[in-house]
């Protein structure tokens, strides 16, 4: 037998650590709280549209774990870490052996400041439903059936996905955020103010700039939410999206450096114990920690590689955020908000079209797209690529598509990105054989799903 591999935590930077070490030496246990077989969270907003099936959702089964001789454990807690005897303590005083361990216990959820969320006995209102996990997901799910107006409080990446799929059920949806706009760690006031605006055209109301201060449960049930400009929104459910941090207790009781996330060098080792990796929501490099699926699956395959004894390094250079949401489109590369460099930006309020591009010597350094991405692609191409542009070319990039253009006459160069969250390219996905195929191969479309329609249409394509 290998040696042993522990990894803590059942999510998207698990499962995608595990498949880069089918066929390794290493034998590997799998930690997991949840009951459930790893899944995409991403998409449970889709699941509480209905446009997904909660099957649909898993990533890999558990017959596929135990076809690779991988021991998954569901609802399995870890209490400890011991670093001296190099076992994992269960909750119940069971221990587990490794010889390396990872950490992948990504973020938990935090309770705003509002006060009557929870009673008095410690649980919290029944009108109230946090939005984080496939369980959460059920429990929204079903209060929907007895709930027709609901307040989501948060208007982040995640807000935003929750309040259109309960719109899309008929569920009379308003939105608070405590910023100045829609999105403000992700766009700037112009792209917030038409997300704000085409979140109206929906049936969506947008309160920006305010905050929740108190909830009033009814005697007649629901409850009202105040806010802090004295608006009382009446409502019947309340979903927290807003407030998050990385699951990091574990890793402060192990005497491991914490900075926010689990602190890791360039092979995502922890800078206090070789023998310890932390990567996803977890793990703060560089004094960042990620938030997003595609870095994280970046980190799972340079860890993934880096244990299979390659020269493999991870230098924090891949960030790109999608929004799924019905009748919202936005795309985040880097951080557009804080990066420096020149901007360039094009914005059509009629439309509910804006992209706006950060250029540092030549190269985009960061962009945000709202509304329309036809682009995304080639933007995202260029600024993986670090592609230095000429002075005209960053202009062009925003630029309207022709009206008139012939879809059918686009054909994506083989090395084009199609699928940002794990990178795979036009040319990956022609080489499939159905999409069955490239799921399983490049794990495309496994992700926020916005790249299905293009994957699909590539296969046909090349049928």
């Amino acid at each position: 037998m290998g040696e042993r591999l522990v990894v803590v935590g059942g999510g998207m930077a698990a499962v995608r650590l595990v498949e880069g070490l089918v066929g390794s030496p290493w034998h590997v246990t799998v930690l997991s709280e949840e009951d459930h077989p790893p899944y995409n969270r991403i998409l449970l907003s889709a699941v509480l549209e209905g446009a997904h099936a909660p099957d649909a959702l898993t990533l890999r089964s558990q017959e596929w774990f135990d076809e690779h001789g991988v021991d998954l454990r569901l609802g399995t807690r870890v209490e400890e870490v011991d670093r001296t005897a190099h076992e994992v303590v269960l909750v119940g005083g069971a221990r587990v052996p490794y010889d390396r361990l990872v950490l992948a216990t990504g973020a938990i959820p935090t309770l705003p400041p509002i006060r009557g969320l929870v009673r008095p006995d410690g649980t919290l209102h029944p009108s109230v439903h946090p939005f984080r996990s496939l369980a959460d997901c059920r429990r929204l799910d079903a209060a929907v059936a007895a709930g027709r107006r609901a307040v989501v409080v948060g208007g982040g990446l995640l807000g935003l996905q929750v309040a259109r799929a309960l719109a899309v059920r008929g569920v009379d949806t308003e939105v608070v955020e405590g910023a100045e706009h829609l999105l403000a760690s992700q766009v700037d006031p112009a792209g917030g103010e038409i997300l704000a605006r085409d979140l109206r055209r929906l049936g969506t109301e947008v309160y920006a700039g305010a905050r929740a201060v108190r909830l009033h449960p009814r005697e007649t049930g629901g409850a009202g939410l105040r806010l802090d400009n004295g608006h009382v929104l009446e409502t019947d459910l309340v979903v927290l999206t807003a407030g998050g941090r990385p699951s990091t207790a574990l890793a402060r009781r192990a005497g491991l450096m914490v900075r926010r996330g689990v602190v890791v060098d360039s092979t995502l080792a922890s800078v206090t114990d070789a023998r310890i990796h932390a990567i996803g929501d977890c793990a703060s490099h560089r004094g960042r920690v990620t938030g997003f699926v595609p870095p994280a699956w970046e980190q799972a395959g340079v860890l993934a590689a880096v244990l299979r004894g390659e020269e493999a390094s991870y230098d924090g250079s891949r960030s790109v955020a999608r929004l799924r949401a019905t009748g919202l489109d936005v795309a985040v590369l880097g951080e557009p908000t804080r990066a420096t460099g020149q901007v360039v930006e094009m914005s059509n309020p009629v439309t509910g079209s804006h992209r706006r591009l950060v250029v540092d010597g030549g190269r985009i350094v960061a962009a945000a797209l709202v509304g329309d991405l036809s682009r995304v692609g080639l933007i995202t191409q260029l600024y993986d690529r670090g592609t230095i542009l000429g002075n005209a070319e960053p202009g062009a990039l925003l630029a309207p598509e022709r009206v008139d253009l012939d879809p059918a006459a686009v054909v994506l160069p083989d090395e084009a990105e199609v699928c940002a969250c794990a990178g795979v390219t036009a040319g990956a996905v022609r080489a499939c054989a159905s999409y069955d195929d490239c799921r399983e191969r490049t794990r495309a479309t496994t992700g926020c799903g916005g790249c299905v329609s293009v994957v699909r249409s590539l296969l046909t394509a090349s049928a």
